[in-house]
């Protein structure tokens, strides 16, 4: 048997499924900017949260970066570590996010990134 909603509950999904239709129509460019980011953080830290990810990046629509992370944790690029710090975003009012590091996968994406960008100076 199915759990009927509440009108509230039906509101919040409904705001959220608009949300992640307002984030889906990002750029491509928006989403190879917070794949580089991450990629670069994980590259050379062992692990990093969005509090460094923000810093480096230009303004993104609400909620995107956090959608592009929990895109990135599903592909299997990062994983948690099971750490957590206090978000730096004024808007969260310092709610806890958490640490990540790169899965193998995504060390594997890094450094052949890497070397790509490594031939590519070595031709020119």
């Amino acid at each position: 048997m199915t759990k009927r909603l509440t009108v509230a509950e039906r509101l919040a999904s409904t705001a959220k499924d608009a949300l992640l239709d307002d984030i889906a129509r990002h750029s491509e460019w928006d989403r190879f900017l917070v794949e580089q980011a991450v990629l670069h953080f994980g590259e050379h830290h062992d692990t990093f949260s969005c509090n460094v990810i923000r810093d480096v990046l230009p303004d993104l629509g609400h909620g995107f970066l956090g959608a592009a992370i929990n895109s990135l944790r599903t592909a299997g690029v990062i994983e948690r570590t099971g750490q957590y710090v206090p978000s730096t975003s004024g808007p969260t009012h310092g709610h806890a996010i958490a640490v990540w590091k790169l899965t193998d996968k995504g060390r594997r994406i890094a450094a052949q990134r890497r070397a790509n960008r490594q031939q590519g100076r070595a031709a020119a």
